[in-house]
C-alpha cells in the first residue's frame, strides 16, 4: 500500500522550492502524491506552477483583494480541513513561513496529520522581524514531525528548541536545485524588455518586505533614485512586486532614464536577469540563497536575516536604512564590493533527493500519527 503525500503551496516562493521535491517523489515507487494550490497569491504562484509544469490536484483559489495575513490564516485553515477529511493524507508536505504554510500545517494538526517541514529551522530570533514569517516558521516546526533544515545551522536551532533529533535531516535548500535547473533551460528571456538592457553596470534591486513598509520603504526608493544620478552609467532594474503599497513606494522613481520599473518577471527570466547583474540588492530570502551560485555580491536590505551563512561570504547586512542603502551602493558600484564565495553554503542541487528519500523511507515505516 501506497503513502499518500498533500504538497501545500500558495505563494511564488513555496512553487519554486517545492517543484524540485514533488518532481523526486514522483519519480520514486510506493507514493502517491498530490499537490494543492491555496493561491494565497493567485498570479505569482500561478506562473512559478506553469515554469515547473506543474498541475494542482486540488485549488482552493483563497486570493482576495486586501487580504490580511490573519484572514488568509482562517480561511486557509477552514478550506483544507474538509480537503484533508476527503483525502486522507498519511502526510502534509509545507514549505517555509508563509501564512499558506502555517494554515496547512495548523490544519493537519487538526486533522491528527502528520506534517513535514521543508526549510525548517530558519531563524532571526526576533518575532517581529520578519512578521509574520518568523512567528510563522516557529510555530509550523513545532506542529511537525520531520523536518528538512537546509543548513547545519538551522538543525543546531531545531535542537536547541527541543525538537527532534530522529526527524531532523539536514538536506539543502531546494532553492538551489530549482536554481540550476533553471540555470540549464536553453533559449533567451522571454521578455522583451530585457533583451534592451546593457550587458554591463547593471543593478537588479527586489524589496517586498512588510517590515519597511511605509517611510522605511520610501527612503529606499529614494536612496536609488539618488543612486541613479550619483552613479552616470548604472542601470537599475526593480521588477516591481504586485503589493499596492510598493507600487506605490515605486512611483517616486518613474520618469528617471537610468531606473527601469518592470512587472514581475518570470522565474526563468528573473533567474536570466539576476545572472547578467554586477550585484544584487534585495530583503527576499530567495534570493540570498541564489546568489552565490550566481556568483553575485547581494547586499540584504533588512535588520536581520535567518540566513546567516550569506554573511562575509559576498553579502552585507544594512538594514533598511535609506541613507545606509546610498553609501552602500556608491561604495558597491565604484568597485568596493565583496567576492561571492567559491561554494554555495545552502545547497549543492541535491536537497530535493534527500528529502524524497527520507520521506521514502518514513513510508516504508509505521509512518506514526502525531
Amino acid at each position: 500500500m501506497s503513502a499518500k503525500l498533500l504538497v501545500v503551496a500558495g505563494t511564488r516562493p513555496e512553487a519554486i522550492k517545492l517543484a524540485p521535491v514533488i518532481a523526486a517523489l514522483r519519480r520514486l515507487k510506493g507514493l502517491s502524491v498530490r499537490v494543492c494550490a491555496t493561491a494565497q497569491h493567485r498570479e505569482l504562484l500561478d506562473g512559478m506552477l506553469d515554469a515547473f509544469g506543474i498541475r494542482p490536484d486540488i485549488d482552493l483559489d483563497l486570493m482576495r483583494p486586501r487580504q490580511s495575513p490573519g484572514e488568509v490564516l482562517r480561511r486557509c485553515r477552514k478550506a483544507l480541513a474538509p480537503v484533508l477529511a476527503r483525502e486522507r493524507p498519511d502526510l502534509v508536505i509545507v514549505q517555509g513561513d508563509t501564512t499558506s504554510a502555517l494554515g496547512a500545517a495548523l490544519a493537519a494538526k487538526d486533522a491528527g496529520v502528520c506534517v513535514a517541514h521543508v526549510e525548517a529551522g530558519l531563524r532571526t530570533h526576533d518575532p517581529r522581524q520578519p512578521f509574520p514569517e518568523e512567528r510563522n516558521r516557529v510555530r509550523i516546526d513545532r506542529i511537525s514531525r520531520l523536518w528538512f533544515a537546509p543548513t547545519i545551522g538551522a538543525a543546531r536551532n531545531l535542537r536547541r528548541e527541543g525538537l527532534g533529533p530522529d526527524g531532523i535531516f539536514v538536506t539543502g535548500n531546494t532553492s538551489i536545485d530549482a536554481l540550476l535547473w533553471a540555470l540549464r533551460r536553453p533559449g533567451p528571456p522571454e521578455n522583451r524588455s530585457l533583451a534592451r538592457l546593457p550587458q554591463k553596470r547593471l543593478v537588479v534591486v527586489t524589496l517586498h518586505r512588510r517590515e519597511s513598509f511605509g517611510r522605511a520603504l520610501d527612503g529606499l526608493m529614494r536612496a536609488i533614485g539618488q543612486a541613479s544620478a550619483r552613479l552616470p552609467g548604472w542601470t537599475w532594474v526593480l521588477p516591481v512586486h504586485p503589493n499596492p503599497r510598493v507600487r506605490r513606494a515605486a512611483r517616486r522613481l518613474a520618469g528617471r532614464s537610468a531606473v527601469k520599473l518592470i512587472a514581475p518577471l518570470g522565474y526563468l527570466d528573473f533567474v536570466k536577469l539576476m545572472k547578467r547583474a554586477d550585484f544584487l540588492v534585495t530583503d527576499s530570502g530567495g534570493i540570498q540563497e541564489e546568489a552565490p551560485t550566481l556568483k553575485k555580491p547581494v547586499l540584504v536590505v533588512r535588520n536581520k536575516t535567518e540566513r546567516p551563512e550569506l554573511l562575509g561570504r559576498g553579502g552585507k547586512l544594512i538594514g533598511n536604512s535609506g541613507a545606509r542603502l546610498l553609501r552602500e551602493l556608491t561604495r558597491w558600484a565604484r568597485g568596493r564590493r565583496p567576492k561571492p564565495p567559491a561554494r554555495n553554503p545552502f545547497g549543492d542541487g541535491r536537497a530535493a533527493r534527500r528529502i524524497a528519500r527520507a520521506l521514502s523511507a518514513w513510508a516504508r515505516a509505521k509512518r506514526p500519527r502525531p
